[in-house]
């Protein structure tokens, strides 16, 4: 099954041009950047770097950490669904900072009906898969990488019981020993320093930014993750000193937490309205297919029979009775391969 590529509200790729100019697109390795710590002082005055730039900008991490815990709040009280909906937004928006570029209606179709197209890899929805999830919930990185990561190094095969963490082991000693700094800066550390723990796979890129944005949260119980790339991606932008990298990590995160609320504010004034004005429909369906295009960013008719556990004539009934009255907005202008968005 394949479709017209349908591109987030709130980002247009098409405005950037060609690959070359893609700003957001990691670039090779820093030289420094492609060898494990060489010992443990050198970890050591690593984490000493980061110390000295989180004291840099104080002011800026309480503002961002204020941002944050309003989010947390705002999931906490809110429904699961809310969850789930940021996770595959920031799983499109990172999947196109890695150069696998999966669009929210692709990932959506992958997730629910292990669905893709003839022309897309497999591989990179995947990876977009594996990063809603991680981001939607489940045990942290800190609770065990490998597991975490749910992959194996190959390079290290044969070697412990556990041949990820061996090569890991200086990354993960200093994850631990940056308990001593605010977890958006140990979050902001780690991804810098993902390299040289030899975890950078060309292909696996999105796996530093997950895991960064589960440790951002460590603390929290309502926001699973911390938004990195919602409505760009500057905070994951390598390059200059631990005070350069924290302060564009935590401008970026702040940029991103914003986008996120604004999306809470939209979805939640539209399941208001949609409860309204579905209060006279009958049977189990209606309030079904609410929740499911509350929570999912696209819905397509196979997604909602599959979701909801409804007849296809029933959801297709629905949608188009919510369609006729504004509740929601086709959005692929076809006939075929449909997609619905809460018209929020």
């Amino acid at each position: 099954m394949s479709g017209p590529r349908i591109e987030q509200e709130d980002f247009d790729p098409g405005a950037f041009g060609p690959e070359e100019d893609l700003w957001f697109l990691p670039g090779p390795p820093e030289p420094d950047e492609e060898a494990l710590f060489r010992d443990d002082a050198d970890a050591a005055q690593r984490l000493s770097d980061w110390q000295r730039a989180e004291a840099g900008r104080a002011a800026d991490l309480a503002r961002v950490a204020g941002r944050l815990g309003a989010l947390d709040d705002r999931l906490l009280r809110g429904p699961a669904g809310w969850r789930h909906r940021l996770a595959l937004i920031e799983a499109a928006e990172l999947s196109w900072t890695s150069g696998d570029r999966i669009g929210p209606d692709r990932l959506a179709q992958w997730i629910a009906l292990r669905l893709a197209g003839m022309q897309e890899d497999a591989g990179a929805l995947a990876r977009a898969g594996w990063a809603a999830r991680r981001l939607g919930g489940g045990p942290g990185p800190m609770a065990g990488l490998a597991g975490f990561l749910g992959r194996h190094d190959p390079e290290g095969a044969g070697e412990t019981d556990d041949p990820l963490l061996d090569r890991a082991r200086s990354w993960v000693a200093l994850m631990q020993a940056g308990g001593v700094l605010h977890p958006i800066t140990r979050a902001a550390m780690g991804y810098h320093l993902w390299a040289l723990a030899g975890l950078a796979r060309t292909e696996d890129r999105i796996e530093a930014a997950v895991t960064a944005a589960r440790i951002a949260t460590i603390d929290l119980e309502g926001a699973v993750f911390a938004p990195l790339a919602m409505g760009g991606a500057s905070a994951l932008r390598a390059g200059g000193d631990p005070a350069d990298r924290l302060g564009r990590w935590i401008d970026g995160m702040e940029h991103a937490i914003l986008t996120a609320m604004r999306q809470l504010d939209r979805i939640e004034a539209w399941s208001t309205r949609a409860t309204q004005a579905m209060a006279a429909l009958s049977g189990r369906t209606p309030p079904a297919l609410r929740e499911v295009l509350s929570e999912w960013p696209l819905v397509s008719a196979p997604m909602a029979e599959a979701l909801t556990g409804a007849s296809r004539a029933a959801v297709q009934r629905n949608l188009t009775w919510m369609q006729a009255r504004g509740l929601i907005r086709e959005v692929t202008g076809q006939g075929r391969f449909r997609m619905w968005r809460a018209a929020a």
